[in-house]
């Protein structure tokens, strides 16, 4: 194997296909990067066993080959280099790399040690979006979403495949968020629904990776998952298990209804929250019909304090309704527009966040039992 190309090259691919690197003792090969030249092609390739990830690189290919080497310190010695053009040379186990003024003699591993990266057995079927309109979208649900070793499967992003609509979902058990894609937003050539939950990390890194000016088509088989575009594959397992039947805990019907100014809300929940207790509790109120929501809180050590902002309300009052700050925080910051919809049940049911106008957002918040 021997290539040339540009720092700046080398350096993006690499960039993109460190995430996958793992320290494992009992596997030191995946702490490697395999590169390969293929098709006239230079590929760089990574995998922690849970996903793997492809990106082609341009360069000029003098002999083809393949090698892995430690992916760290190749990476340090890209970065640090001062010269663009950049050669390399697979020489027994080894790996040349040359520059105007440097060269080091990497010790690789033999790519027959490197774990073999699945391929799907069906890529014809296929969805396809905009990266912007996918991340956008990844956004508005992902602080719902928590890792959870006693119950993987809300360890992930629903992916709800109606033919028509998407919904993406997520939940860590105390809030849920809900994101729906119309189908003028991507297009697919499936002809039947599907739901699959997809790992928290390997959504995270799509949305890491995946430049915005190339479609991500997006392709399952019954365990595994496939994003790519014309430059980069990501690939990984799915969750095993079935997603829990959220749809029971949307509120049908609200007993008040409150809207009122996003920013005004954002920020009586940041100043009151500097009372908060253990829980990180606030409290909310409307008290004797007023049109306003009173936010407030109270701490034995430190005092107490409260912020009354204007409100239109419809619907029965409240007193004393406890939410985790944090959590009703990541729901206000998602929500565009000027006003939110603020829908409560009382003490012990969901509550809902929603922007005024867009009807495909919202965010449940279980109360706090105090």
């Amino acid at each position: 194997m021997k290539v040339i190309m540009f720092k700046d090259n080398l350096k993006d691919g690499l960039s993109i296909t460190e995430r996958a690197v793992t320290d494992n003792s009992n596997l030191p090969i995946l702490k490697n990067v395999l590169l390969k030249t293929i098709d006239g092609k230079i590929k760089l390739v990574t995998t922690n066993l849970e996903l793997a990830i492809t990106k082609v690189i341009s360069g000029k290919i003098i002999e083809e080959g393949c090698l892995t080497v430690p992916f760290h310190t190749f990476y340090n010695i890209v970065n640090n280099t001062n010269h663009e053009r950049i050669n390399l040379e697979k020489v027994d186990n080894n790996f040349i790399f040359k520059t105007d003024n440097y060269e080091a003699k990497i010790q690789g591993i033999h790519e027959d040690e490197f774990p073999i990266i699945p391929k799907l057995e069906n890529t014809s079927n296929y969805l396809e979006i905009e990266p912007v309109t996918f991340k956008d979208a990844i956004s508005k649900v992902i602080n719902a979403a928590q890792i959870s070793d006693i119950r993987p499967e809300i360890s992930g992003v629903l992916f709800d495949f109606q033919l028509t609509i998407l919904k993406l979902v997520t939940t860590d058990s105390f809030r849920l968020a809900e994101k729906t894609l119309n189908s003028s937003q991507f297009k697919h050539n499936f002809d039947k629904s599907f739901k699959i939950i997809i790992p928290l990390k390997t959504i995270q890194e799509v949305v890491r990776i995946f430049s915005n000016d190339m479609p991500i088509r997006i392709s399952l088989d019954n365990n595994q998952i496939l994003f790519k575009n014309n430059t980069t594959e990501l690939i990984s397992r799915l969750i095993d298990g079935n997603y829990p039947d959220y749809e029971q805990i949307i509120p049908k019907e609200i007993e008040t209804e409150v809207i009122l100014n996003k920013n005004h809300f954002i920020n009586s929940v940041k100043l009151v929250s500097n009372f908060s207790g253990k829980t990180n509790d606030i409290r909310l109120a409307i008290k004797n019909n007023q049109k306003t929501l009173e936010v407030y809180s109270l701490n034995q050590l430190l005092g107490e304090n409260n912020y009354l902002i204007p409100a239109k309300v419809k619907g029965a009052d409240f007193e004393g309704i406890a939410f985790n700050w944090r959590y009703l925080l990541d729901g206000l910051r998602i929500i565009e527009g000027e006003n939110v919809f603020f829908g409560s049940n009382g003490y012990n049911k969901p509550s809902l966040l929603k922007p005024i106008e867009d009807k495909s957002y919202f965010y449940i918040l279980m109360p706090i039992r105090i």
